[in-house]
């Protein structure tokens, strides 16, 4: 028995912000932007589209990439952003009646950047244990770049910050795309260095100007970097060399194609440099920035379309979550053996 990933769906905004717009916002020259942040443009969401509409957007495309209606589906996983279109809010049930899953329950989980690993993982388990689940929808929604104040300089690393919607449907014995094995790593001595200060319980009831507060900021930004510095890499390399080892004794030689989740140029190739890849096993989502969780479907989906993902890759999905969390998972793209 097995689990197989059979539909992808993305969806952008029509809106882009680019180096130069950034640059005026932040007052970093546009070149550095572009070149050493790596982001030469990036989707920014408009009012209509909320997270939970965007989410139902990528969906929708799952659905029908996945040739699937949404009756057919028995579990909805919400793994997009906190930031939803509501407070204390299921954005899951709500993707269930825009697809007119009337069967269907649902759940949301948060795993920040790393939830699309985490719910894959999750979706797998359940799936494996449970007979009435044949048929489970992935769904993101991301507009963090409303918290992300960019004047503000302890969080000008997250200047990349955009906008989008991610899906995924998985099958339960499907006949391609094998979910094989994922890893994951806490930290929670970061827990604390990056957050929004204000609308939350701690902070509860909301006092004057807790509204122009609420926006990440980082409270010692010199400690934040030198911890990150110190741990970053490392744990990447360790998830991905684990999942690679829980999928059938694979390892780094055996990577065909690696989904990585956008972040300066340097780090992304400092990874590329030191599993042994180069640009043709990537891609460096410059013409995107960084859409959370939505990352990694986002570069399989342009992998396929520039025919760097081929049957039988070894397809390795990797990210980190704030506050902090690294996770990797692993798919044998192609026919299941």
């Amino acid at each position: 028995m097995h689990v197989g990933v059979t539909g992808l769906g993305i969806y952008l905004p029509d809106t882009y912000m680019s180096a130069a717009e950034l640059s005026v916002s932040t007052g970093v020259p546009e070149d550095v932007i572009a070149k050493k942040f790596g982001v030469r443009r990036k989707p920014v969401a408009g009012p209509e589209d909320t997270t939970a509409v965007m989410g139902v957007k990528a969906a929708k495309a799952a659905l029908s990439d996945a040739g699937i209606a949404g009756e057919d589906v028995d579990l909805v996983i919400w793994c997009g952003a906190q930031h939803k279109d509501y407070p204390c809010w299921l954005a899951g049930l709500y993707v269930c009646n825009e697809i007119g899953a009337a069967d269907a329950w649902s759940f949301d989980m948060e795993a920040m950047c790393g939830s699309m690993m985490a719910a894959i993982d999750i979706a797998k388990s359940m799936m494996l244990t449970r007979t009435d689940l044949e048929t489970v929808l992935l769904v993101s929604g991301y507009r963090n770049n409303d918290l992300i104040d960019l004047a503000e300089p302890s969080t000008r690393f997250m200047m990349d910050i955009g906008s989008g919607g991610a899906a995924c449907v998985l099958k339960k014995n499907a006949d391609r795309n094998v979910v094989l094995g994922s890893a994951f790593k806490g930290d929670g001595s970061l827990s604390l260095d990056c957050v929004i200060p204000a609308l939350g319980s701690k902070s509860w009831p909301p006092a004057p100007g807790d509204v122009g507060r609420a926006r990440f900021m980082v409270a010692d930004e010199p400690a934040f970097k030198a911890k990150l510095g110190e741990k970053t890499l490392p744990n990447f390399y360790r998830v991905i060399d684990k999942a690679l080892g829980l999928s059938g004794s694979l390892s780094r030689k055996d990577i065909g194609y690696l989904a990585v989740l956008h972040f300066k140029k340097s780090a992304h190739d400092s990874i590329l440099a030191e599993l042994g890849l180069d640009d043709s096993r990537t891609t460096y989502l410059d013409e995107y920035g960084h859409i959370g969780q939505n990352d990694q479907l986002l570069s399989i989906k342009l992998g396929l379309e520039a025919g760097k993902i081929k049957d039988g890759d070894a397809v390795v999905l990797v990210g980190a979550g704030l506050g902090f969390v690294w996770a990797a998972s692993v798919i044998r793209w192609g026919p299941a053996a």
